[in-house]
């Protein structure tokens, strides 16, 4: 009868120990899945624009070379917006934007408003001193169509697009709305034919440019207006 007791007792040991030793596995791995996602969101980014040269001509009165950009913007849901063409005498852009950073521990929880960075095109130029050409393509009055987050978050992303100044000068309301950071972004590069360029925005950063060459099929293509 003791054996029978002793052999219980060890059984129940060992079913104890392979629980225990099953859950901290389970708990291990629901750590390491969490921790996965974390920096997946601090290193995510979204696409937010495409830009694509369309045509290139040379003026040999003025020696100037003038280059057609497609400007072409994606909303938050990815769904692309009506594109708009702008010309240059020359071929270096870039894109005036406001951008708002939150505090990493909101990007670390995917916080439904703040879990990323937001984002406001203001122009697109080209400097060449006074002959410095630019295009405006929003401004403060608002939200434009495609920059809203969500159905019923406008009131939100106005009081962003408000207090962007004030962000920029106290450290109280950045504190108050979890802002890291605000500040005037210009991204550029040169724009060639051949090249696709997306603008990208980092769900803990701000704006980059990539760019890509086109697939053979699409190269030499003239894209209508």
């Amino acid at each position: 009868m003791g054996k029978q007791v002793f052999r219980l007792f060890l059984i129940c040991v060992i079913l104890a120990l392979g629980t225990g030793i099953t859950l901290m596995v389970i708990r291990s791995l629901q750590e390491k899945k969490v921790l996965e996602q974390v920096i997946q969101r601090l290193h995510a980014d979204s696409r937010i624009a495409e830009v694509l040269v369309t045509n290139v001509q040379y003026d040999q009165y003025t020696n100037k070379r003038y280059t057609t950009i497609k400007f072409l913007e994606y909303d938050t849901n990815q769904k692309p917006l009506k594109a708009r063409y702008f010309t240059f005498a020359g071929n270096i852009i870039q894109f005036q934007s406001l951008v708002v950073r939150f505090d990493d521990a909101l990007i670390r929880k995917a916080d439904a408003l703040r879990g990323k960075s937001v984002y406001l095109f203001l122009k697109v130029f080209l400097l060449d001193g006074p002959n410095t050409q630019e295009y405006v393509l929003s401004d403060l009055n608002g939200v434009p169509t495609g920059y809203t987050i969500g159905q019923g978050k406008n009131l939100f992303e106005e009081k962003i697009w408000k207090r962007f100044w004030s962000y920029t000068v106290s450290a109280a309301q950045r504190k108050s709305d979890g802002v890291k950071n605000a500040q005037i972004e210009a991204p550029g590069t040169v724009f060639i034919p051949g090249m696709l360029y997306t603008i990208k925005i980092e769900h803990d950063g701000g704006m980059r440019i990539d760019s890509t060459s086109l697939p053979e099929i699409l190269k030499g293509e003239k894209i209508a207006q």
